[in-house]
């Protein structure tokens, strides 16, 4: 608590989103895919995005969205964070892709969310959708400098 309050480890912070390993996060915005993409040796090129403008965003089996954290974090140099879906993610047939948060990062977190079965799944905007958990990292050499840094979405 003491680096959420004050070093805002995590802003838009929520008591009722604390658990005892790590702090679930909540679903903010979401966006499909609009364009090709490609990632390759020297260069990538990230697909354009259409922000979905609803409080409820409803998944056909098969289909992928991106969604974005409610909060931000604020990483020191001396912190890095993984991410993991909610067991309730995965319960409801779908699948969360998620990256290491490293030091030095600021923003919000973007995730992948798919509905990997043959049902539609039905997200509400604020729900809790994975568990951010901190770890220490000693003689950190390299703070993030990446082209995501203030929370970019691609």
């Amino acid at each position: 608590m003491k680096l959420v309050e004050e070093e805002k480890l995590i802003e838009h912070f929520s008591k009722d989103c604390l658990e005892g390993a790590g702090y679930d996060l909540r679903a903010g915005r979401a966006y499909t895919l609009e364009s090709d993409s490609r990632v390759g040796v020297k260069d990538r090129r990230t697909p354009e995005v259409k922000e979905i403008i609803a409080d409820k965003i409803t998944l056909k089996p098969g289909k992928y969205v991106l969604i974005e954290t409610l909060e931000r974090v604020n990483m020191p140099h001396n912190l890095m964070a993984r991410i993991l879906q909610r067991s309730s993610i995965f319960r409801c047939g779908c699948m969360l892709a998620t990256a290491v948060v490293d030091p030095g990062y600021c923003g919000t977190l973007t995730m992948g969310l798919k509905n990997a079965s043959s049902q539609q799944f039905t997200l509400e905007k604020k729900a809790r959708i994975a568990q951010i958990v901190f770890e220490e990292v000693k003689d950190s050499r390299k703070a993030y400098a990446g082209r995501y840094q203030g929370g970019k979405v691609v």
